[in-house]
């Protein structure tokens, strides 16, 4: 027996390494908890296949929330491009309406957070591997 837990990483595509190492620790990993087995299954949106070829904003918006919406924890990187990205932005409005916890993960070397991540994540970490697990 295995406890599944659904997975959301936010990403800006400008910042992906921060998207790609937060997805290694996550799913390239084998994670137990009390000798059970963790399997964490990535519900994030590929950069192969983005959602912003939706034709209207609500068709993006339910592509985006479709995602959201099946996810047991969302994780945001608090990078400061979170300020200037309305997909963040986006993904926190879709977390809060569906009531999932948002993971603030900070960044490597980051010395300022984002209010808007901040002010919205349900818990902070730091940018470590056994933290963000």
């Amino acid at each position: 027996m295995s406890h599944k837990v659904n997975v959301f990483i936010s990403n800006a595509w400008a910042y992906t390494e921060h998207y790609e190492k937060l997805s290694e620790w996550i799913f390239e990993n084998q994670w137990s908890l009390s000798g059970v087995p963790i399997k964490f299954n990535n519900l994030s949106v590929p950069q192969s296949d983005p959602i912003h070829d939706a034709s209207t904003d609500s068709q993006l918006k339910d592509a985006l929330y479709s995602r959201i919406i099946q996810s047991d924890v969302i994780v945001i990187p608090t990078g400061m491009y979170a300020t200037h990205s309305k997909w963040i932005q986006k993904e926190i409005d879709g977390s809060k309406l569906y009531y999932k916890p948002i993971l603030a993960v900070n960044t490597w070397g980051s010395q300022r957070q984002p209010g808007v991540v901040m002010q919205a994540s349900d818990d902070v970490v730091k940018w470590n591997k056994q933290s963000v697990i």
